[in-house]
């Protein structure tokens, strides 16, 4: 049994001092217990006591991306963001060729076999190939396409990690994909879309429960002649159990729009994301590529986030983790227990994973220590630390 003791533990509905969290076979075995038999002590001293980090939309890190479809590549990034207190992360493979996908599937598993300092990876987002051109962002307009049967029911038949799939669903064929990732329990998202009112609904009861990267690569309101039409972010807000996710990088959104989707979405409705791809953690002035190595879109890293040569639009962000979380507090004055409800027990919930999200009793120990300045100092996964002062434990 350990016992952590001396920090400030962040529940749900609060931060509470004077808790101690037990952790015992890798789950937690109480919280709040002061009188328990221990084995081993962690002081927090006064450190925040916070459940891991839950990553839903990440292309990589560290020079890798997960489109470059080596163990190596999955291996890289996992432990880089896991150094920033992510602890379950989804590798996310944007549009490429066919081939390219189908790739994913063996070096994720051989990664998944070697992962012992990276983040726990349960399976895999694909955002695309299948999304509408004009709101493309940086997906690579080689690879745009309609989805097919024959197609989409190939890559998941090959690659049954597959736990989301983002997708604009006003393309031909694409209701009938979201019926069948709702048959074979995937989530669908909307992503890089210009669907409208009527085709969002369609969308829904087709099984689209959650919006990928809210504002980014997506329509809004527009005029069609004299009359004005909403696109996916009103449907969005309309829609009060659609889910939605946002890149609180401090660059693809401003604090007023951080604070304004709070403020009608929610804690319990927005997972916070990095989107972050193989830049992430490079400094400025760094040149990288967004998708697989040999023939990705090149980008260029300026003021903290991944952009286009010609800077028409971003390419990712190039954030780790702690900093969507110290964005959240700052810039968007959003109290601490319902910042790691975005960054934890949300993101659980949108995946299906009943098992983590929260320091609550019979959940995985997946716990992080940070500061109040959001510097992480240990980083424990199924209750083995991982991550210490930034070095591998």
């Amino acid at each position: 049994m350990l016992k952590i003791s001396g920090g400030k533990v962040i529940l749900r509905d609060r931060v509470a001092e004077n808790r101690n969290v037990y952790v015992e076979n890798g789950r937690i075995a109480a919280v709040g217990a002061d009188h328990l038999p221990f084995d081993e002590e962690l002081k927090a001293e006064g450190r925040f006591v916070s459940p891991g980090f839950i990553e839903m939309h990440t292309h990589g890190g560290g020079d890798c991306d997960f489109l470059d479809g080596t163990p190596e590549a999955f291996l890289t990034a996992s432990e880089l963001h896991a150094s920033h207190g992510v602890t379950t992360l989804i590798p996310t493979a944007t549009s490429g060729t066919l081939q390219d996908t189908l790739n994913l599937n063996a070096a994720y598993e051989e990664a998944v076999r070697r992962n012992t300092h990276g983040a726990d990876m349960p399976g895999i987002h694909l955002e695309g190939p299948y999304f509408a051109y004009g709101q493309r962002g940086a997906q690579d307009p080689r690879h745009l396409r309609n989805p097919e049967p024959e197609e989409y029911n190939q890559i998941l038949n090959a690659c049954p990690h597959v736990l989301r799939w983002s997708i604009a669903p006003e393309l031909p064929g694409a209701l009938g994909l979201g019926e069948e990732l709702k048959k074979r329990g995937i989530l669908a998202a909307v992503g890089h879309s210009d669907a409208e009112w009527p085709e969002m609904e369609a969308a829904w009861n087709a099984g689209y429960t959650h919006v990928t990267h809210l504002y980014s690569g997506m329509s809004t309101v527009h005029r069609k002649n004299a009359y004005r039409y909403i696109g996916v972010v009103e449907a969005a807000y309309l829609m009060d159990e659609m889910t939605v996710e946002i890149i609180a990088d401090g660059c693809h959104l401003p604090a007023e729009l951080l604070k304004f989707v709070y403020k009608f979405k929610g804690a319990d409705r927005i997972a916070l994301v990095t989107d972050s791809m193989r830049g992430a953690g490079m400094p400025d002035g760094t040149t990288s590529m967004l998708g697989h190595w040999q023939n990705g879109l090149e980008t260029i890293i300026e003021d903290g986030v991944a952009k286009l040569p010609d800077r028409t639009a971003f390419a990712g962000s190039v954030a780790t983790f702690d900093r969507l979380v110290r964005n959240m507090l700052t810039m968007a004055e959003v109290p601490m227990h319902e910042v790691i409800a975005m960054a934890s027990t949300t993101p659980a919930r949108i995946m299906g994973f009943s098992d983590r999200g929260e320091l609550a009793e019979g959940l995985r120990a997946d716990i992080v220590l940070f500061d109040d300045n959001v510097n992480v100092s240990l980083v424990m996964r199924e209750g083995k630390t991982i991550w210490k002062d930034g070095q591998k434990a």
